[in-house]
């Protein structure tokens, strides 16, 4: 039996500046979640932007997300040092948001309703109901301030899988719909996140 050159490096975790790469079991789906993602266009997988087991270089304690808008990476920090890190669509300069803030709420297949402010910039926004053509995807974690008060910033998944790694959005942090899933798997109630 023949390999290429991509097979036999994606088969082997390959150590890279002190960072093993070794790609993160797929999440368990629901019936539905097979249904509706089946209906979001596929876009060509860059590497760069996989799942991936890595050491920390965040330092900050187990439970916590970390989003670096510069790189276009979210990292959930892990007990022993190690980090899930996941590949995202983050806003363009315009709309971009840095700060610390808390999960105070998380979604399946969540309504999209469109604050004042993205109606105003974009008319042809709308509610569109949870499913496969809504922009918040598979799954939404909703970010609150320190005063509880809702930062209208999401983690959420995305039917535009085409961008991750770009600067694109609204402010929000787009994920694969397959990673927001395994995001929202792991992160509890209140988890801090770290937005930089």
């Amino acid at each position: 039996m023949r390999f290429s050159g991509l097979s036999l490096l994606l088969a082997a975790s390959v150590t890279i500046a002190g960072c093993t790469f070794k790609g993160v079991p797929e999440p368990e789906l629901s019936a539905r979640d097979a249904e509706f993602m089946a209906l979001v266009p596929k876009a060509q997988e860059d590497l760069r932007y996989g799942r991936y087991l890595m050491d920390d270089t965040t330092g900050e304690e187990p439970g916590t997300v970390v989003v670096d808008t510069k790189e276009r990476f979210l990292y959930y920090v892990l007990p022993g040092k190690k980090v899930i890190r996941y590949g995202v669509a983050v806003g363009d300069e315009a709309y971009g948001w840095t700060g610390i803030a808390r999960v105070a709420r998380k979604a399946e297949w969540p309504d999209w309703n469109p604050p004042p402010e993205m109606k105003a910039r974009w008319p042809h926004v709308r509610f569109t109901k949870g499913g496969p053509e809504n922009p918040l995807g598979a799954r939404a974690l909703y970010l609150y301030d320190g005063d509880n008060r809702d930062t209208l910033y999401r983690i959420h998944g995305t039917n535009e899988p085409e961008k991750i790694g770009l600067a694109v959005s609204s402010g929000c942090i787009r994920m694969k719909n397959i990673d927001v899933v395994d995001l929202y798997n792991r992160v509890g109630a209140n988890a801090k996140v770290i937005v930089r």
